[in-house]
């Protein structure tokens, strides 16, 4: 995108990070109990992706990679998103949730040894820093991060990146919309915030929640991605609410000097108005900024009653 004509007070974003969330594979293809297909949700999504951008920083899954820890949903998942992702050129960030089984993630998709060790790490893109925490524990739902991660964290973090850090974590440090759902968030919050404010942390990427959903925590914008599987219907009195096999969606994260946007972007067959085109750019383009003005900003001149 950096080629594209700057018409406003912000320049072209220097990175743009692919949020997806919650894919919740099941071993042989199988579909949810309500009818939500994982492998075919994610098939579109993933072609949206194309769409919308030819070349992304990364393409970040925060969290419940799989619904049972089953080897082969692993190993499916791995089949279905990683040769998308070297079409695009993109490295994929995968990141444990409470639905995932360390050992089987380590192995299928990270090549490592199945071990209980959490699913963290590093990545350095072009001058922005994404870390992985792993907010799972291992035989429960609810989220933690122990001392020793919260250590690892602050040294790494000790040493500023040139264009700020993001984390990517599953379990978002923020209050969920359902009630009773305090009971499965992140434990130890406090001690989180303690590290990471006043840090070069400029936004925490989360899941967990099976719906979009923003905040600020300790200072830093929070983003939840909803689930490529299933999403849950916000439309219900909150005591109600509860999955659907719709509105399904990912996040588009640009990052740029001053602010990191995130747009919703959903997965959806639609009608869509052509109106911007590439075309049109171009005649924007080679107009003046007053001739650009009065091109599109200007009202129709017409009467009023």
């Amino acid at each position: 995108m950096s080629d594209l004509p700057v018409f406003g007070s912000h320049p072209q974003p220097s990175h743009t990070i692919i949020h997806l969330s919650d894919p919740h594979f099941l071993a042989g293809g199988a579909k949810h109990p309500g009818g939500s297909d994982s492998e075919g949700n994610l098939a579109r999504t993933l072609q949206t992706i194309r769409q919308v951008h030819p070349h992304p920083s990364a393409i970040v899954v925060t969290g419940d990679l799989t619904d049972l820890g089953e080897p082969d949903a692993y190993r499916r998942l791995r089949a279905t998103l990683e040769p998308v992702a070297e079409e695009l050129g993109s490295p994929v960030v995968w990141v444990a949730g409470n639905h995932d089984e360390r050992p089987a993630l380590h192995a299928e998709l990270l090549d490592g040894a199945a071990t209980q060790e959490p699913v963290t790490g590093v990545w350095e893109l072009e001058g922005l820093r994404l870390v992985a925490l792993d907010t799972s524990v291992p035989g429960w739902h609810h989220g933690d991060l122990d001392r020793e991660q919260l250590e690892w964290l602050a040294d790494v973090l000790a040493d500023p990146a040139p264009e700020g850090t993001l984390l990517a974590m599953h379990h978002p440090p923020l209050p969920a919309h359902v009630p009773l759902f305090d009971i499965l968030e992140l434990r130890h919050q406090d001690e989180l915030a303690d590290i990471i404010r006043g840090t070069d942390v400029r936004g925490i990427l989360a899941g967990h929640l099976h719906y979009s959903s923003f905040g600020v925590f300790a200072g830093i914008p929070v983003s939840v991605a909803s689930s490529t599987c299933y999403t849950m219907n916000l439309g219900r009195p909150a005591a109600e609410v509860n999955g659907m096999d719709a509105a399904q969606s990912f996040q588009l994260v640009h990052v740029r000097p001053g602010v990191i946007t995130h747009t919703v972007v959903p997965v959806a067959d639609a009608p869509t108005g052509d109106v911007f085109t590439e075309e049109w750019l171009a005649r924007m383009a080679a107009l003046t900024p007053q001739e650009r003005l009065e091109a599109f900003s200007r009202k129709p001149q017409g009467t009023r009653a």
